[in-house]
């Protein structure tokens, strides 16, 4: 064999081999992935969340994220009915008021829910008229509970029937009777009472009115009914949200306070010492290694509940974070800029002040913006533990599960405010940043 022969033999012994890896790779890499997410369908035990997932009750939520109901509500005890949007006391219609959609004739009130559905309290019997299926009727008894009547000899699978109570669920509305109340309710689109209340003598006024009442005038009363709204609270969620950006801002500057002159004695070609530049190093590690929440559970146990709290939890966690980040960036600056100042006989805080800062002044800012602006995110989540903010108010409402309309509403400020502060620190970003640029 000659040695041409011998070198073509190793190249294709080395190409075949080549491309068996290549081959092996082409199936281990997508069989790891497979084995990966089918470790993933056990472990989160997919199916049973697939098999406990509800798309009834995914409507519901939908529905009570971005509708009102109004409840008709009678006691079937004294026979006394009462109007109020979401049931609550602060939505009752006033006295000889209800809406339009509802009749009273003696004894007998009268709801049309629309589309041929017609719920009846009589004197004694309330009935519910069903296009396409019937009238089904309930009788409220001390002795035998409720007892119903229906057109079919099956009930309907969206009838709840028990001795006790029935529940009927159309897409018209929900009528509940029990013993001792009978209640109907029924969506409508939209947050009823956003901007005024009931009481309100600018309830039902359209944006021109409004408008007009409020040049003529009126403008001081018209911001004192929206702000005091009982329902919606405004006055306290902006309150809220002021705290909320309090908190991310005190948190974020304080640990930008904090962390440059740590971040000196932390960069090496500042601190002489090892063991100093390893303690800070190391307490910034500390800092950043224990999480904003769990900080936030410590220190509301040392110094209670309030928006200061969750502005010390976030400085904490900052101050490691940036105290990394400017460390690394000292450890880059040039040294001639440095020199050059140091040949003028200037002391050495004066060639930190002007040889120093000047060079890493742009990454210094650009960070603490971005974290300024996703602190404004977190701040909504600590200021559900410490008890301040926004996130207060979200959870709150979401504990209630039923003010789920209050719960967007927070949601769509969370978003907004945070789309403000990405807007507010890409302006100053560019404003700051750069004519430093511009300047070099």
């Amino acid at each position: 064999m000659t040695a041409t022969d011998v070198v073509t033999a190793n190249a294709r012994t080395q190409t075949t081999s080549l491309l068996r890896k290549k081959r092996l790779l082409a199936f281990a890499v997508p069989s790891v992935i497979f084995v990966y997410f089918a470790y993933i369908f056990v472990a989160f035990d997919i199916a049973g969340l697939w098999a406990g997932a509800s798309a009834d009750n995914a409507k519901t939520l939908v529905s009570d994220m971005i509708s009102y109901k109004t409840h008709i509500t009678r006691d079937n005890r004294s026979g006394d009915v009462s109007y109020a949007i979401e049931g609550e006391k602060k939505g009752r219609y006033p006295e000889g008021q209800s809406p339009s959609w509802v009749t009273t004739e003696g004894d007998t009130t009268i709801i049309d829910l629309g589309d041929g559905h017609i719920v009846t309290y009589g004197p004694e019997t309330i009935s519910y008229d069903i296009p396409d299926y019937g009238t089904i009727y309930a009788t409220p008894s001390r002795s035998q509970g409720v007892v119903q009547e229906y057109p079919t000899e099956e009930i309907p699978e969206w009838v709840n029937s028990s001795k006790n109570r029935m529940a009927i669920t159309t897409d018209a509305g929900r009528l509940t009777v029990t013993r001792n109340r009978t209640e109907v309710f029924r969506y409508f689109f939209g947050w009823e009472q956003f901007f005024f209340t009931l009481d309100s003598p600018y309830h039902g006024m359209g944006i021109g009115q409004v408008i007009s009442r409020a040049f003529s005038g009126e403008a001081a009363q018209i911001a004192d009914d929206f702000f005091n709204n009982a329902m919606w609270r405004h006055k306290d969620v902006f309150w809220a949200i002021g705290e909320t950006l309090l908190m991310a801002f005190l948190g974020t500057m304080g640990a930008a306070i904090v962390a440059l002159p740590l971040a000196f004695m932390a960069a090496k070609n500042f601190a002489p010492f090892a063991a100093v530049r390893m303690a800070i190093r190391r307490l910034f590690d500390f800092f950043r290694g224990v999480d904003a929440l769990i900080w936030t559970i410590i220190l509301t146990r040392a110094f209670g509940l309030g928006p200061l709290t969750g502005a010390l939890a976030i400085l904490i966690t900052d101050t490691g974070t940036f105290g990394k980040i400017f460390s690394e960036a000292l450890e880059n600056v040039d040294q001639k800029q440095i020199e050059g100042i140091r040949s003028t006989g200037a002391k050495p805080m004066q060639r930190y002040r002007f040889g120093v800062i000047p060079q890493v002044m742009p990454v210094l800012l650009s960070q603490i913006l971005y974290f300024l602006e996703s602190n404004t995110r977190s701040a909504t989540v600590i200021g559900a533990i410490t008890g301040g903010g926004i996130g207060l108010l979200l959870t709150q409402a979401i504990i209630t599960q039923k003010d789920w309309e209050e719960v967007t509403y927070y949601i769509v400020l969370v978003v907004l405010m945070v789309i403000a502060m990405d807007w507010f620190s890409g302006w100053l970003r560019a404003r700051l940043i750069g004519k430093k640029e511009e300047a070099h």
